[in-house]
Parts: C-alpha cells; structure tokens; sequence
C-alpha cells in the first residue's frame, strides 16, 4: 500500500539531505512507528507521502502509484492543524468532505465530531477552541473520506490521555496503513506494528514486529542516535 524506492529527498539550500536511499514497504493495515531523533527525517518521510514535497530521487508511491495523483487515499494529521480559524468545527470540516467529494458532507463531519466528543462544539469557532480541541478537529478532518492510508505526524500535539485514546480507537477501528511519528513512545508501541528507524535521513533499523516490551530496547537506540 506505501512504498519507498531509494527514496531521497532535499530542501532548498541544505548541503545535506533529509532522506537518503530509504527503502521501505508497508501493506494494507500496517501501522509503522517511525523513530528517530530530531533531524533523523521523520517529517520529511510523512511530507513526501502526503503529496506536499517532491523525492530529489527515488520513488514514494501509494497503492503503486505516485503520491500526488492519490492523495484522496490519505489522511494526514500533524501537529500543525492547518484549520481555519474564522470557520467553526462543522464549517471546516464540511469544508473538506465537500472538497472530497464526501457523500452528505453535513452529516459525516457531524458524525465524526461526534465520534471525537466535540459534537457540542459543532457550532463555535475554530479559534475558541482548546489546542487540543482543535487537534482533535484535525483527526476528525483526516478520517472525513475514509482514506486507507492514515499519516500521523506527532499528532500527540495538545491531546490528553483520553483524547489519545480516542485517537487509537479512530486509527484501529479499520484496517488502515498508518505511519506515525510521536515523542511518546510508549503510546506509539501501543499502536505500531511494525518500526523503522531513521538518522541523518538513513534507515538504520528495522523491526517487522513490536510491543511494548521493545521500549527499553528502542529507547537505548534513541539515546545512542541522538548522542552521536
């Protein structure tokens, strides 16, 4: 369902780049925690899959196809919201089922409002909701046209506990591919299946199965990366 081939990407004015021959591959309801420490290229991998950064070189295809010709297959949820604040909860996400194509776009956005415990909240302005409200609207924007393929950078961004755990519901509830990055990776074990490891733009690690019991383990490897 995702797949990188040598995958290298470079920003503007930067000697180095962000990602370097990555070679990855995810199928249809895998969900990969993707660590790193800061600067590994964990962003970049999610901007490239969601359509928003060109490969220098290499391939991200989704569904084996080029990223920017499928991008009703993807979800993406950052820690930036990217919601518009003079709209309400309802009207941003109207907004973007219409923008989908999503069929009853009123009755969708309502119903996902409802599904991360803002429908009370429907009416009121973006910009006088709570941080993690407004993230919690940012979900519910992802999940508006079901797409199969799910990008979650820090998504963590001002949520609590319960509204993680809503987020986990929403993400599992179907068999959807998912790469996620988060700082909490205890919350991340609970959720991947599988984890990559990025540093200085390279894949050094790889692990096809995962759980919490991997957290010492990944935690130490992180240490190591950073310090390095």
């Amino acid at each position: 369902m995702l797949r990188a081939e040598a995958l290298t990407a470079r920003y503007a004015g930067q000697a180095l780049p962000a990602l370097l021959d990555v070679d990855l591959e995810l199928g249809p309801g895998e969900r990969l925690l993707l660590l790193g420490p800061n600067g590994a290229g964990k962003s970049t991998f999610i901007r490239v899959f969601a359509g928003l950064m060109h490969a220098t070189r290499g391939r991200a295809l989704i569904d084996d196809q080029a990223t920017r010709a499928v991008r009703h297959l993807v979800g993406v949820v950052g820690h930036a919201t990217y919601l518009y604040d003079e709209l309400t909860a309802l009207e941003n996400l109207r907004f973007y089922a219409e923008l989908y194509r999503v069929p009853e776009p009123v009755r969708r956005a309502s119903a996902l409002l409802d599904r991360v415990g803002l429908l009370d909240r429907a009416g009121r302005r973006v910009d006088s909701l709570s941080r993690g409200q407004q993230q919690r609207v940012t979900i519910a924007r992802a999940l508006l046209h079901e797409p199969p393929v799910l990008l979650l950078d820090e998504p963590e961004t001002g949520l609590d506990v319960a509204a993680w755990e809503i987020l986990e519901r929403l993400v599992t509830d179907e068999p959807r591919t998912v790469v996620l990055t988060t700082h909490q990776l205890a919350a991340g074990l609970a959720l991947g299946t599988r984890v990559a490891v990025l540093a200085r733009g390279q894949l050094v690690h790889t692990q096809a199965s995962v759980g919490p019991a991997d957290a010492a383990a990944l935690a130490a490897l992180l240490q190591r990366l950073a310090a390095a």
